[in-house]
């Protein structure tokens, strides 16, 4: 089965040949999946230099090696440093250089029919600092700086990206939480929308898929995003309210979808509950194309084989074409 070739489809909103495509924004439990361990973070800082050469082919080794069993369509790369709380680093983090050093040899080594995707920034996000909110109100021009600073040092990112085999690229950009857009309507014109079109202007120039990620209600504005020519939306916030269904009823073949397994059900379901939500996605939303299988945001370290495998005999057993 040519994998990359059903996302490819999907991304450009068709209906894929063969299979619904499977790909995680994030895919975190390696070491349960493959029996390996995948080393990431603080401890591959303290490797040495010739030890990190050879760490990162065997963690291309474990990527590759669960891809393929999981079936994936695409495999994203580590991102850079970040915390997902203030003092606690992200987990699918490596230090810049040796990031990509670990593109490069994903790159390499991995076959032909999965597609490389990275993150890139582009789009600024919602941030509930006094600062930031106060600057919305009585500093526009400086949100204007900050809106443009984003994209091109996101452009500058995704050339380097492509270089090195990336193929896709998303902006993780939450733009709402579960009461609806951070932004207003005015500001969503002023410094949402436009940058999303310009970044996927941009990408498509270089020859690469572009995807936005948001948590949260997009409801008011899900139309307004398939209107701005990116290719993908990621997330489908189940936790939000957002229904998968009605979404692809709004976009039609304007924007493809990916989502919308709910993690909270992934962590803490059975497999049999994870097996009939994925059942239930397929069977109602595969049908006209655009769709991308995976979960509503990363997929955590703690999930339980049992159950992402359970997604994936769903997709196995409803998932084709």
């Amino acid at each position: 089965m040519n994998t990359k070739q059903n996302i490819i489809s999907a991304f450009r909103h068709r209906r894929p040949e063969t299979a619904v495509p499977i790909w995680e924004l994030e895919f975190h439990p390696w070491d349960a999946m493959s029996g390996k361990h995948i080393i990431l973070g603080k401890e591959f800082e303290n490797l040495t230099t010739g030890e990190k050469e050879k760490t990162l082919y065997s963690n291309a080794e474990i990527m590759l090696e669960v891809s393929d069993e999981m079936n994936f369509s695409a495999l994203t790369v580590p991102v850079h440093y970040w915390e997902h709380s203030p003092g606690q680093l992200a987990y699918f983090i490596l230090p810049e250089d040796c990031r990509m050093r670990q593109i490069e040899i994903l790159n390499e080594l991995k076959p032909d029919n999965l597609m490389l995707v990275a993150a890139s920034g582009g789009v600024l996000a919602a941030d509930y600092s006094i600062d930031f909110c106060y600057k919305l109100v009585d500093a526009p021009e400086e949100i204007d700086k900050m809106a443009e600073a984003a994209l091109i040092c996101a452009i500058e990112a995704i050339k380097e990206y492509r270089d090195c085999g990336v193929e896709a690229v998303f902006t993780a950009s939450d733009i709402a939480d579960n009461s609806g857009p951070f932004f207003n309507p005015e500001q969503m014109k002023r410094w949402i929308l436009p940058y999303l079109k310009r970044f996927a202007e941009e990408i498509r120039k270089l020859g690469m898929f572009s995807i936005l990620h948001s948590d949260g209600d997009l409801r008011k504005c899900i139309n307004d995003i398939a209107n701005t020519g990116v290719d993908a939306l990621q997330a489908i916030d189940p936790t939000a309210g957002m229904d998968i269904q009605s979404t692809k009823n709004v976009v039609g073949n304007r924007l493809c979808l990916c989502g919308n397994i709910n993690c909270a059900l992934l962590l803490t379901g059975t497999p049999e509950d994870v097996f009939d939500s994925t059942k239930n996605l397929l069977v109602t939303c595969m049908e006209d194309g655009g769709l991308v299988l995976g979960a509503s945001n990363a997929v955590q370290p703690d999930v339980p084989p049992e159950n992402y495998r359970a997604m994936i005999e769903a997709w196995k057993e409803f998932g084709k074409y």
